[in-house]
């Protein structure tokens, strides 16, 4: 683990201790996007389990997956209001509410969840936008490569996304219409009933989700459009009365926690990604791989996304382009570091 990764990682080191703490066992609520089979579903029900053992009881978690507690487009908000104490959820189901963190899902070329959730932990430790200073941040992460897959028509050139609907969420709802393509806007679980009855005609995700979220079961193609992969910024989040009301002892333990699941996240979102690829192999399921020229033509499709992040940002209060730039260095540092 780099330093600047541990050091994002413990950032909320910073927050003030409380004068009193709760004296009893404290029970958590946690909502989860994930279905209650998904590897992140797994890992969160580890996390829970680990601070139950490290704050030797005082911390427990009830865990409430598939969404059973807040919608995923309404748990950041739910754990503002204490609907649920913490939430697992991501930063793209309410596109403008986080301006700054915007940069890290756009379209760049990301080769890894590894890369992602590297790149995005180094612009929220170095930039600390206050948007997302209402709750505590417990650790961050991104998948692998966002990619086009589409249920009966192969994706080869930009000409083949003209009059198809793909689902699509935040910053990619763009990514679409620069290749071409109509976005239409839905959380995850509703993709695979709309590709099953035709409301959608594809969808951009990475390709854990063919296995994960079994969309391999009502699509037949992947386009690998790796030159402009994007990913997106999950994030677990908790309310900050509850966490001020915890013990400065417990307190620590969940960081120490929050270390390593920033590092198992990553490393199972690149896991994931291998597992579907061998899923989609195996029942028949076509990849296809852009030609060079036919790459080079969907990247610099999507340039005119980041110059609007950019020329938007001031009005915005921020500076877009130095947000842009040290993506783009966490970038090119971690490629090289996880080739």
């Amino acid at each position: 683990m780099s330093k600047r990764f541990l050091a994002v990682a413990l950032l909320t080191l910073a927050t003030a201790a409380p004068a009193t703490y709760a004296t009893a066992g404290v029970t958590l609520t946690y909502s989860n996007l994930f279905p209650p089979s998904h590897v992140h579903s797994k890992l969160v029900d580890a996390w829970c389990q680990e601070v139950e053992k490290r704050t030797d009881g005082e911390v427990t978690v009830q865990h409430f997956p598939g969404q059973t507690l807040t919608k995923g487009n309404q748990s950041y908000d739910g754990v503002v209001n204490g609907i649920s104490d913490l939430a697992l959820s991501l930063l793209a189901y309410t596109r403008g509410r986080f301006p700054v963190m915007e940069v890290v899902d756009m379209p760049l070329g990301y080769p890894s969840g590894k890369v992602a959730t590297a790149v995005i932990n180094d612009v929220y430790g170095e930039l600390k936008p206050k948007e997302l200073s209402d709750v505590e941040v417990m650790y961050l992460s991104g998948h692998g490569p966002g990619v086009v897959n589409s249920k009966s028509k192969a994706i080869h050139t930009m000409e083949d996304m003209k009059g198809l609907k793909f689902r699509a969420t935040g910053l990619a709802a763009k990514i679409v219409e620069a290749l071409g393509g109509t976005p239409v806007a839905m959380p995850m679980p509703e993709t695979y009933p709309s590709l099953q009855k035709g409301v959608v005609d594809g969808a951009l995700y990475p390709h854990e989700a063919n296995k994960g979220w079994k969309l391999g079961e009502v699509t037949k193609y992947t386009t690998d459009c790796l030159s402009m992969a994007y990913t997106s910024t999950f994030f677990v989040v908790m309310n900050k009365a509850k966490w001020n009301s915890l013990s400065p002892k417990a307190q620590k333990a969940i960081r120490e926690i929050n270390v390593e699941w920033t590092e198992k996240t990553a490393a199972a979102w690149d896991e994931i990604d291998d597992e579907a690829r061998k899923f989609e192999a195996s029942i028949g399921r076509e990849t296809i791989t852009l030609s060079p020229e036919e790459s080079a033509r969907w990247k610099k499709a999507v340039q005119p996304i980041m110059q609007e992040y950019v020329d938007g940002s001031k009005a915005k209060g921020f500076d877009g382009q130095a947000a842009l730039d040290l993506t783009l260095k966490a970038l090119a540092k971690y490629s090289a570091q996880y080739k």
